[in-house]
């Protein structure tokens, strides 16, 4: 016979209803109290319904999480499995589900969300991307459904929780230490503009450049998709310029190792003819040869607060809109050394 919540509540010594808040965590039953019913739980084989307990709450204990784009094609970029890992780790805290929806194009994501939304098959919404003129969030705005972004919103900033790091800041200061290392002719890769974090860093390498002084150049500007092909295609673009870059600004670390691997197959050296630093520091940034330079936003964080204070939303709908902003660090390897010939220049 299966053990029933009552069974439990008598083993622990407690209330049937202190049972109940244990399995819903909540906060004012004290850690010692929780342990104690835990424990009653496991030697009873005691498993929460949470099938029932949705019904009784008009809840789905779930949420739903959405990609840029379809799965296969996310899933090759180590960012994403990354910050997935952070939203489970926080949502599995909380006892809540994870349903995740892609599409192969903008309206099968739309659609995707839509369902969610008006079938109730999720308490509220991640979204691990942040586009420009983006219908998703004007329409989840509009429904006053609860969901968090990872990245910075286009517009409505103020009315969205999000959860982002300083991309302007962090694209600016990698400019200016490639600038200090001597470099005047320094590219930007970037992604798809019509992706908020790529403005961003589109925008700080610009500040940079212009702080300087040095001679800003369209052709030095070039974007593609955030997967390596993306970076072989950028560089083949930028060294058949009469002037190639000596430096390059890459918007994201698999991007990056496109770069690399086409330098190699140039015959070009990293970093003795040309320096690279890129975004995101996953784990190939560390494994690529030459070992990659890279910012490091700490995907796993930037997860974990998107479940954290989606939670917070779901559970107390007046929750204040958040902007929580993760730290970023440079991680410097071997792609970068100094261009004595940029600093002779300016010294005469």
């Amino acid at each position: 016979m299966m053990a029933t919540i009552k069974d439990v509540a008598k083993l622990a010594k407690v209330a049937p209803s202190t049972v109940s808040r244990v399995i819903a965590n909540n906060p004012r039953i004290s850690e010692r109290t929780k342990e104690r019913v835990r424990e009653a739980m496991n030697e009873l084989g005691y498993h929460p319904n949470f099938i029932a307990r949705s019904l009784a709450n008009q809840t789905t204990q779930a949420i739903g999480i959405i990609m840029p784009s379809s799965a296969d094609k996310s899933f090759q970029n180590p960012f994403f499995p990354e910050v997935i890992r952070g939203i489970s780790k926080g949502a599995h805290q909380k006892q809540y589900a994870l349903h995740m929806s892609t599409g192969e194009s903008e309206e099968e994501i739309f659609e995707g969300v839509v369902q969610m939304v008006e079938g109730k098959r999720v308490d509220g919404i991640i979204l691990l991307y942040s586009r420009v003129d983006d219908k998703l969030t004007e329409f989840l705005l509009e429904k006053d459904f609860p969901f968090v972004i990872i990245g910075k919103p286009f517009k409505n900033v103020e009315e969205i929780t999000h959860i982002d790091n300083d991309n302007y800041r962090a694209s600016k200061e990698v400019t200016e230490h490639l600038i200090e290392l001597g470099h005047d002719r320094i590219a930007f890769i970037g992604g798809n503009l019509n992706f908020v974090v790529t403005i961003d860093r589109l925008l700080g390498y610009e500040k940079a450049i212009s702080l300087s002084s040095l001679p800003y150049r369209d052709e030095y500007i070039v974007h593609a998709e955030f997967q390596e092909e993306g970076g072989k295609e950028a560089v083949l673009e930028l060294f058949s310029l009469k002037e190639p870059p000596t430096a390059l600004v890459v918007a994201d670390d698999l991007m990056a190792v496109g770069v690399l691997n086409t330098l190699d197959e140039m015959g070009m050296q990293v970093p003795a003819d040309v320096s690279v630093v890129s975004f995101n520091n996953v784990m190939m940034a560390e494994l690529s040869r030459p070992p990659l330079t890279s910012v490091d936003i700490h995907i796993f964080q930037l997860g974990y607060e998107g479940a954290k204070n989606m939670i917070q939303l779901i559970e107390n709908p007046s929750e204040p809109i958040k902007r929580v902003i993760i730290p970023h660090t440079l991680v410097k390897r071997h792609t970068c050394q100094e261009n004595n010939r940029g600093k002779e220049k300016k010294r005469a």
